[in-house]
């Protein structure tokens, strides 16, 4: 076990380092000189070769790279040329709305989509199954961002329960916060768990044609005792690996949903660094995103490994 994990961080680091250097020789190849954009079109050229040299952007690109990944490894992301600011500082600000933002909607979605899988499977073929897949397939087609207003028009607009956008803050209490991002939660997670609902469906049906659960129930264990006892968690390998991959695209891909409910996040962070090119914000925020995903799935496989034994003897993949 200890060797496929420690195969596992080598792949991590591995990953990592392409990862920092894809997204720092994308940077450079983009059209467009920050030290122009902080300036404006009408600066003077001395001024100009000044800011880069202020910036760094004079250096090889060697140097820059390196520059860079020391400062990432040290925890410094840069300073943003729009705010002005640190961009750790800026981060670290954006990730008080989308980290809870994502686990809300995680959350929510593995709430929903587990117990609904398991009953279509429970019941192939019968009302319940054919009624859960059908809105699994609903589910999926609707865009979030559309599901989105709809969840304004209704909750905000004619009920009044939940803000229509922004965000309350921490500062004012748990519940304002948590009601500013409950509906944010729900757009983001119904799609998520149409998804993880037909995944889970999948897997336990798979899992219910087995040998073992056969024998199971041939030693008298009742269909339901057979069912959680030796299809469940049997199945829920590729439900952790959706599940994983649905938390990394959560907090990497909210820029759609941050910006319908005008929430101060790290999508729309990433949105308004694009459309203001603040290169620097950019390129960290898309490499700890990475990181991110990366560190992600390092934990789904170490999940892997509690849940099946076979994983952990070697014996199975």
């Amino acid at each position: 076990m200890f060797r496929l994990i420690a195969q596992r961080l080598v792949a991590l680091v591995a990953t990592l380092f392409a990862a920092s250097l894809v997204v720092f020789l994308v940077m450079q190849v983009l059209p467009g000189d920050p030290a122009t954009i902080i300036l404006g079109v009408g600066a003077r050229d001395d001024t100009l070769a000044a800011l880069r040299q202020q910036l760094g952007l004079d250096r090889p690109l060697i140097v820059q790279y390196l520059a860079w990944v020391g400062g990432l490894l040290s925890g410094d992301l840069g300073t943003s040329y729009t705010y002005s600011r640190p961009v750790s500082e800026l981060v670290l600000q954006r990730l008080n709305v989308s980290l809870p933002l994502a686990l809300m909607a995680i959350a929510l979605s593995t709430a929903i989509a587990i117990p609904c899988g398991v009953l279509a499977a429970a019941r192939r073929n019968r009302a319940a199954d054919i009624g859960v897949s059908a809105l699994a397939q609903i589910g999926i087609a609707i865009p979030n961002f559309w599901f989105a207003m709809l969840l304004i028009l209704l909750f905000s607009i004619h009920l009044g329960w939940f803000p229509a956008g922004g965000f309350a803050g921490w500062d004012g209490g748990l519940i304002p916060g948590l009601r500013s991002l409950l509906l944010p939660a729900v757009a983001l997670a119904l799609p998520q768990a149409a998804i993880l609902t037909r995944v889970t469906r999948s897997s336990v049906l798979e899992v219910l044609g087995e040998d073992h659960v056969r024998t199971a129930r041939a030693k008298g264990l009742t269909r339901s005792a057979a069912l959680w006892r030796h299809a469940v968690r049997n199945a829920l390998i590729p439900v952790v690996t959706i599940m994983g991959l649905q938390f990394s695209f959560l907090v990497a891909g909210t820029i759609v949903i941050e910006n319908v409910f005008y929430l101060p996040g790290l999508g729309r962070l990433l949105f308004q660094a694009i459309a203001q090119r603040d290169l620097i914000v950019v390129q960290s925020l898309v490499v700890l995103l990475a990181g991110f995903v990366v560190v992600v799935n390092f934990l789904v496989d170490l999940a892997y490994l509690s849940i099946d034994p076979r994983l952990r003897s070697g014996r199975h993949g």
